[in-house]
């Protein structure tokens, strides 16, 4: 009797914070807009629209990870499934994103003296996309239910 008072207690908390998280999620996408459009017309206003562009391309690819994150958070909201692919394509946008604002970061002079072109780095990357997108191929559809339904 009392363990099935936790459970369901524990599952409506368990709701709740994912509710929670939802909103983060939004708060979050709604300021990482917000940043894309402030490097976009701040590029427009200084005429470097080339490097501009491509560092908001940057700041777009969290959008994309966001947006991906909200699918799970709907889809495990919805039925309590989460899919395993969401964190493989996380994985693989944050990889993207590596690869593309590393040598606008370079190129444009707001990196470090110490972030040189490694062409070391690049290629282990390039291997974690390549191996992350194998399993991504390999997962498919997979997804784990997490939620349980109290007896």
């Amino acid at each position: 009797m009392f363990e099935e008072k936790l459970i369901v207690a524990l599952t409506r908390f368990n709701r709740l914070l994912h509710v929670a998280l939802a909103i983060a999620l939004v708060v979050g996408s709604v300021m990482v807009i917000w940043e894309f459009s402030m490097e976009v017309s701040n590029s427009i206003l200084h005429n470097h629209l080339i490097t501009g562009f491509l560092q908001s391309m940057g700041t777009l690819f969290l959008v994309w990870t966001l947006s991906s994150l909200i699918s799970a958070e709907i889809s495990y909201l919805q039925d309590g499934v989460l899919q395993v692919r969401v964190f493989i394509e996380v994985a693989i946008i944050t990889l993207l994103r590596q690869i593309i604002t590393k040598p606008v970061m370079l190129a444009t002079g707001h990196s470090n003296a110490d972030d040189l072109f490694d062409p070391v780095q690049y290629g282990l990357i390039l291997t974690a996309l390549l191996v992350a997108g194998i399993l991504h191929w390999l997962v498919g559809s997979a997804s784990i239910s997490v939620q349980q339904k109290p007896k």
